[in-house]
């Protein structure tokens, strides 16, 4: 079965069994609701047990979960260091136009039918994500996710379109 990472317990928060989490997902509200079920793997990446949200806030930077059954810090502080996945037949159908972050890594990115590099990562600064794109012999590009910069994206044929507005690339 495959799984997808959604988070990583980084600590415990408090007495009652909540866990800080650093969210990894595109659909943190969705992930962490009260019912969903996750697994948890450790350290080596082995699958420990599945897991049920029992409670999720948000905290800063942070998701605040607690899981169902585990309510002291004692239930839950041999979790710091785990991660959190989702099984893949556990998504949800997406709308067109969204993707998710595991079908956008490590597509290939051309403008004008040639290859730039390769998304390695997505970051989420604010109002929208920002796709790194890995290139040969160059610094990272930063790819604002918006219609002007991102022209298509075709998972089928790992390809994703662009026009590098000016001022996005800073080596040119």
């Amino acid at each position: 079965m495959t799984h997808f990472n959604v988070g990583k317990i980084v600590n415990t928060q408090g007495l009652q069994g909540e866990m800080r989490v650093l969210s990894v997902t595109d659909f943190a509200e969705e992930r962490f609701k009260k019912g969903t079920k996750l697994a948890l793997f450790d350290e080596k990446d082995q699958f420990v047990m599945e897991v049920e949200i029992a409670s999720h806030r948000k905290q800063k930077n942070f998701d605040i979960v607690k899981f169902k059954g585990m309510y002291h810090i004692n239930d839950i502080e041999k979790f710091k260091g785990f991660s959190l996945k989702v099984a893949e037949e556990n998504l949800s159908e997406l709308d067109d136009g969204e993707f998710y972050y595991h079908e956008i890594i490590g597509l290939d990115v051309y403008e004008n039918d040639v290859l730039i590099g390769q998304i390695k990562e997505i970051l989420q600064p604010g109002a929208n994500d920002v796709w790194v794109v890995k290139r040969k012999g160059k610094r990272d590009l930063l790819l604002p996710y918006i219609p002007p910069v991102v022209l298509e994206v075709d998972i089928a044929n790992h390809r994703v379109d662009v026009e590098i507005m000016e001022g996005l690339d800073d080596e040119d």
